[in-house]
């Protein structure tokens, strides 16, 4: 029997147990040098516990009888940690538990107070190399390493802001320390994200923390309140104030134009009257009496040479009279 491997060809002689012996062989010998690889999964080869190469997503071939080994690193997967609780059940409501990871959650703030931190890291494998040769165990020193940086961002800070607004502001800090800490360690790991799942003060101060809170929120209430009053009666007023002030002004101009105005028609009447004195005074008599007269319900004419006025107090009368007719 003539058999290939290679260029080259050997006869192996035997029986059909020869050839059986041979396919088993050739069974094992493909069996344990052929591999695949996932979509989301890298291919680690070592020859003899040495690192040779990588390998990605497909079928390969590696030197059999264990002279080369394969280690499969998925690098796509999102790898999740918790701290401060874990996660019992994952269904439509998630079930977590707390109990037993004080050593984790507890901390102490910059103000001297103590919080329980509760919170979980993302992360994926961005380089397998580092991730699998460069740190002897990744997830316990991503852990130490998260750990020790939350401690630091949260001692930083008051207890008031890690209970309520710094929040998001520590996370975002504390997932930028993170990648800084690993890419200087090499260990091959990128986070994705750092969330606060739950920040509550320890269990036998909640309730004076609850208290002070919501002394808080009635404080912020009320200011809000003011503002929104001020913000409503200030404007008002400044539009009123200005208001007056329009109608102050517009009233002054006017007496002003006014007072020009007469000023200048008494010195015109006055240069009329200096031209011709009984003219004018006759003039300005006839129209004075021109706009008293209409205004005169009843009329009186007093005459010295009249001994009696009572036949002339029927005059309005017959004027009025005479004036319909």
């Amino acid at each position: 029997m003539e058999v290939y491997i290679g260029d080259k060809m050997y006869n192996v002689r035997g029986g059909p147990a020869g050839r059986i012996v041979l396919i088993v062989v050739l069974v094992i010998i493909v069996a344990s040098g052929l591999y695949s690889v996932g979509a989301d999964e890298v291919g680690v080869i070592q020859r003899f516990g040495k690192y040779v190469r990588r390998t990605d997503p497909g079928l390969h071939i590696k030197v059999p009888f264990g002279v080369e080994t394969v280690r499969k690193v998925k690098v796509k997967k999102v790898f999740k940690q918790e701290f401060g609780f874990r996660t019992v059940k994952a269904e439509i409501r998630t079930k977590y538990t707390s109990g037993g990871y004080k050593d984790e959650s507890l901390m102490l703030s910059g103000d001297l107070n103590v919080a329980e931190v509760e919170w979980i890291v993302q992360y994926k494998v961005k380089e397998p190399y580092n991730y699998l040769f460069k740190i002897k165990d990744p997830v316990e020193t991503l852990r130490a390493m998260s750990e020790s940086v939350m401690r630091r961002v949260v001692g930083d800070r008051s207890v008031s802001e890690v209970l309520t607004v710094g929040r998001i502001e520590i996370a975002n800090e504390v997932e930028v320390g993170l990648q800084l800490l690993l890419d200087r360690f090499e260990s091959g790991i990128q986070i994705v994200t750092v969330k606060l799942q739950d920040v509550n003060p320890p269990e036998p101060v909640r309730p004076a923390f609850n208290d002070v809170n919501r002394a808080k929120q009635d404080k912020e209430k009320m200011i809000n309140e003011a503002w929104e009053d001020y913000n409503k009666r200030i404007p008002k007023a400044q539009g009123e104030a200005e208001q007056r002030i329009a109608e102050a002004e517009g009233y002054a101009l006017e007496r002003v134009n006014r007072a020009l105005g007469d000023a200048s028609l008494f010195k015109q009447v006055y240069r009329e009257y200096r031209m011709a004195p009984d003219v004018t005074r006759r003039r300005l008599y006839l129209e004075t009496m021109n706009k008293i007269l209409p205004n005169i319900k009843d009329i009186y004419i007093v005459d010295e040479k009249q001994k009696s006025i009572l036949p002339l107090l029927d005059l309005g009368k017959q004027m009025k009279g005479g004036g319909s007719e």
